[in-house]
């Protein structure tokens, strides 16, 4: 995953609809109250803990390579909920789980292939997995204006050595990944999640806190606050619409697997 540090406290504030797709991933398992689960990317814990309080008899672990993150996450343990801080490409859990849950955050992730070994490994005979990540076609506005302010004369030198720290596939190629993953039963779909953000101060959270965060490590501490007043006004230019909300095109692949 790529490890990029994260305010826990600020996501909480900006990530409703990142909540609102976890809370639709939930309520599609199907949970007995005994299982163990994973939760890869956990963020601020929001989610995990709501599956946690599904598996009075099991146990959840969430993991996050953000400090930022599972410092936030960690005041919601409980016996059955724990926190972990540990990048997704590490972990090595052999036989554990009976589902791996997944909202949001997978497209940090760039190796998919390893992913998906990785998860099989950790996954029980008949374990499931249940993921939801960003897609081809995710944030065009974003992307569009980050690219035109990277290209402009103040900053270009700083991202001579940028690499896109994200993977967004289309159905078709993620296909062609989980076939060869070893599942007994797959099922990958694409969903068009298109969203207004209610108001210009909503959407400026949500640049902050987690979209601009990898492009400012590239940055000299006198360029970030130029850089990143530069991509709010540009966005606010160019998704605010007449009654006030922000337009950005949300692009997302479900992922549903059996072991």
């Amino acid at each position: 995953m790529s490890k990029f540090e994260f305010d826990g406290e600020k996501y909480k504030q900006a990530s409703k609809h990142q909540k609102e797709w976890g809370n639709k991933l939930i309520s599609g398992i199907n949970i007995n109250g005994n299982e163990n689960i994973l939760d890869l990317g956990c963020g601020d814990g929001a989610l995990t803990k709501q599956l946690s309080t599904l598996v009075p008899n099991g146990k959840v672990i969430g993991i996050d390579a953000s400090v930022g993150m599972i410092q936030t996450a960690k005041e919601l343990e409980t016996a059955n909920l724990t926190f972990v801080c540990l990048d997704i490409n590490d972990m090595e859990y052999e036989n554990l789980f009976d589902i791996i849950f997944s909202n949001a955050a997978l497209h940090w992730v760039k190796n998919h292939q390893q992913l998906l070994q990785n998860s099989f490994t950790a996954l029980k005979a008949n374990g499931i997995l249940a993921w939801n990540f960003a897609a081809d076609g995710n944030c065009s506005n974003f992307f569009d204006t980050v690219d035109e302010v990277m290209n402009m004369p103040s900053y270009q030198e700083f991202f001579i050595d940028y690499e896109c720290p994200w993977y967004m596939p289309s159905k078709d190629d993620y296909m062609l990944l989980i076939e060869k993953a070893g599942f007994k039963q797959f099922d990958v779909s694409y969903e068009n999640a298109d969203r207004y953000f209610a108001n210009v101060d909503e959407m400026i959270k949500w640049i902050d806190q987690p979209s601009l965060v990898p492009f400012l490590k590239y940055l000299s501490n006198d360029k970030i606050e130029s850089f990143r007043n530069k991509v709010v006004d540009i966005m606010i230019d160019k998704t605010k619409q007449s009654d006030g909300r922000c337009f950005e095109t949300f692009r997302r692949l479900d992922i549903k697997a059996v072991k």
